[in-house]
């Protein structure tokens, strides 16, 4: 059974409006690589040009942000599941 990880509504449009893919991979990274493959241009709208996660998109794993696990190599298995979840800006005025 792959990962299932969940779309946000702007990315969407790269998986043919799928909120929901599946992939494989041992940690982010691969995964990361594995989503690239099945849907070009995926990556380089969470990951920045030195590969690390964009500063204003987050990426949880069973609902934990990986920025508090091991990042990108933070480890993922069958059955998890990954959100990626752009940061919201702003704030009380």
């Amino acid at each position: 059974m792959p990962i299932q990880v969940r779309i946000p509504t702007p990315l969407r449009k790269l998986t043919g409006g799928a909120e929901s893919v599946s992939a494989t991979g041992a940690t982010i990274a691969a995964l990361m690589q594995d989503l690239e493959s099945r849907h070009p241009g995926l990556k380089e709208r969470i990951c920045d040009d030195n590969g690390k996660v964009r500063r204003f998109v987050n990426v949880y794993v069973n609902g934990d942000d990986i920025r508090f696990l091991d990042n990108l190599q933070t480890a993922v298995k069958e059955g998890d599941e990954v959100s990626i979840v752009p940061a919201i800006a702003g704030g009380e005025r």
